[in-house]
């Protein structure tokens, strides 16, 4: 609701930049997303190894 508000804003103050972020916005999004797929990857990565490496203390504490 405050993104609205805030281009809302933007569009009485000054409407030709918020059209053009409005175009803008899809684009910037794309090529921002390897970056979100890389870090998802990432993450995933780290909790691979965390699991890794707690497993034997998960198992001893099973017996």
């Amino acid at each position: 609701m405050l993104k609205l508000l805030l281009f809302c804003l933007l569009l009485v103050v000054c409407w030709p930049l918020a059209l053009l972020a409005l175009i803008l916005y899809p684009f910037i999004w794309l090529c921002l997303l390897p970056f979100r797929l890389v870090g998802i990857v990432v993450e995933g990565a780290f909790a691979l190894i965390a699991a890794i490496f707690f497993l034997p203390a998960k198992a001893l504490r099973a017996i």
